[in-house]
């Protein structure tokens, strides 16, 4: 199962140079790494990055995070990934622009 990860600009930058990250300010302050499932990424996207442009999506193969992956209930009881190490650049399997369209961000097709 694959699960999503947005990031700003210079997150994603900074997770390209150092090969990790412990991920965006809301992470640190939680203490892991938030991600989204396919059917929860549209909400997070409009409730969390509405007025933002230059994100990247990045896919992560849940069965590649291994036991620091813990699902946890969030918004509205939905349980939701979050990661309690760094993630790291060779946990993601494809990455790619958020785009800008009429309807809101597009993320293109989801697996």
């Amino acid at each position: 199962m694959m699960i999503y990860k947005i990031l700003r600009a210079g997150e994603w930058a900074r997770l390209q140079a150092q090969g990790m990250t412990e991920g965006a300010p809301v992470d640190l302050a939680d203490g892991f790494v938030h991600f989204s499932t396919a059917a929860q990424l549209p909400v997070t996207l409009s409730r969390h990055f509405s007025a933002e442009e230059n994100l990247t999506l990045l896919a992560c193969d849940t069965s590649r995070l291994g036991g620091d992956l813990r699902w946890e209930p969030s918004r509205g009881g939905d349980l939701f990934p979050h990661l309690y190490r760094p993630l790291r650049l060779d946990d993601i399997a494809w990455s790619r622009d958020i785009l800008s369209g009429q309807n809101g961000h597009e993320t293109g097709p989801l697996e």
